[in-house]
């Protein structure tokens, strides 16, 4: 009777963990959402990077890009695209509005696309910061990482040309020569440039059989909203130049002033958005506050050494921060000029209002009317004899009652111990002429 009881208990059991079982199973894979909107800079590239370290650590089944962006650098894009490649997550693309030139790139490194039904990928032309199109180094280099980037994820290698290279062909898809190739949502489904046709994250989950699946929506925090800002390579020679010009003005109105205060609060600003962007160090850090040490240290310890010191510390520090050395270089340069000409400026506008700038611009005069004289003027001194007591040549001394006076001759050479007449007087310089020659003209 026991061992009954105990079987129809146990069967109890099984059916009852039986009917639990897909109420465990019910979770579907865990999916992160990633925004990609505005420009492709390197403040973007943290916050993916982060993004995927947490997709990662919960064991996520794919990761989501929603993008919607006009493009940006190509240094950032380079920088994202091999962490799309590093991850060991899937990846996939949403184009959402638009993925052009940069975010034509990060969509096609992902392992899959859908696009929106309005949407658009392509244009993805290298240009220079005048807005021209950049050179054939810059553009080859571009080209072959377009084509890379395709042909890793199956896809035609032309069409991806296409978008960055404007001399190719392509008439069946309305990209005459001389056009950069941007395809519609219908377009790249046809060319094999898109999975799917989606309206939405949802859509898209169930086009993959992910219909119960747990979103995870990753955004940026308010310090990498900042941060993106910050270190955007238009924004930072404007930081820069502030800060320059900033410090400049204090050097020269010593104390703590309105200047000082905004140039060291753009440089803060700078090498704190490099520091969120995970672009700089703290060794860039130390050596930023070596050199304003030794800047201080010009002010008690004449000589330029310190300063000079100070300045290629403080320079050697923005370098190590910036990430790009030569977008760094050029944003220096950029500062480096607005801060002379800012100085020129307010010397010009200001001088005229002494008031408004007294420590920096010097008004006072020193004229007659306050009491200054450069030399007396002795004009009562005309027609006076006098004894050389020195050789003129045509400088010298001479002796004039009890007074020695500097002279100089009328261009003619004469003997100490002369009679001479003194014949002009121009401030302090006093001409005389030999006595004799003198009456005999």
């Amino acid at each position: 009777m026991r061992s009954v009881k105990a079987f129809v208990a146990f069967g109890f059991l099984l059916l009852s963990f039986a009917m639990l079982l897909p109420a465990f199973n019910a979770a579907g894979p865990t999916v992160y959402v990633v925004p990609i909107e505005d420009e492709v800079e390197r403040g973007l590239q943290a916050f993916i990077e982060r993004a995927l370290e947490e997709a990662e650590d919960a064991d996520a089944e794919a990761v989501i890009f929603e993008i919607d962006t006009p493009g940006g650098f190509v240094n950032a894009a380079d920088g994202i695209a091999r962490l799309l490649s590093d991850t060991k997550l899937e990846t996939i693309a949403f184009v959402n509005r638009d993925a052009l030139s940069a975010g034509a790139f990060l969509a096609l490194n992902a392992d899959e696309i859908y696009m929106h039904p309005n949407s658009r990928m392509g244009a993805a032309q290298v240009i220079d910061q005048a807005g021209n199109a950049a050179g054939d180094k810059a553009n080859s280099a571009w080209l072959s990482s377009m084509e890379n980037a395709a042909a890793s994820s199956g896809r035609d290698p032309l069409y991806a040309l296409a978008m960055a290279d404007a001399g190719i062909d392509l008439p069946e898809l309305q990209a005459a020569e001389g056009q950069l190739l941007t395809l519609n949502a219908a377009e790249a489904r046809e060319v094999g440039y898109s999975e799917g046709i989606v309206s939405s994250i949802e859509e898209l989950l169930t086009a993959k059989g992910w219909q119960d699946a747990q979103l995870v929506a990753v955004d940026e925090t308010f310090s990498e909203t900042l941060a993106r800002f910050l270190t955007n390579p238009v924004v930072v020679p404007f930081l820069l130049s502030i800060a320059a010009l900033g410090l400049l003005l204090e050097l020269f109105t010593p104390g703590v002033g309105i200047p000082g205060f905004m140039g060291l609060l753009s440089l803060m600003l700078f090498f704190y958005g490099h520091l969120v962007a995970g672009l700089a160090g703290y060794e860039s850090i130390v050596l930023l506050v070596i050199g304003l040490g030794l800047l201080i240290t010009e002010f008690f310890v004449p000589g330029g050494i310190a300063g000079i010191l100070g300045i290629a510390a403080v320079l050697g520090s923005i370098f190590l921060a910036g990430g790009d050395p030569m977008a760094t270089a050029i944003s220096i340069l950029i500062a480096m000029i607005a801060a002379t000409a800012g100085m020129v400026i307010i010397v010009k506008f200001f001088g005229k209002r002494p008031h408004l700038f007294k420590r920096l611009i010097l008004t006072d005069a020193t004229d007659t009317k306050s009491g200054y004289v450069s030399a007396v003027n002795r004009p009562e001194l005309v027609g006076r004899l006098a004894m050389t007591a020195t050789a003129l040549r045509p400088s010298g001394t001479i002796k004039l009652d009890d007074e020695w006076i500097d002279a100089v001759s009328d261009g003619r050479f004469i003997d100490p111990k002369t009679q001479v007449k003194i014949i002009k007087v121009e401030g302090s310089r006093i001409v005389v002429r030999e006595l004799e020659k003198e009456e005999e003209e």
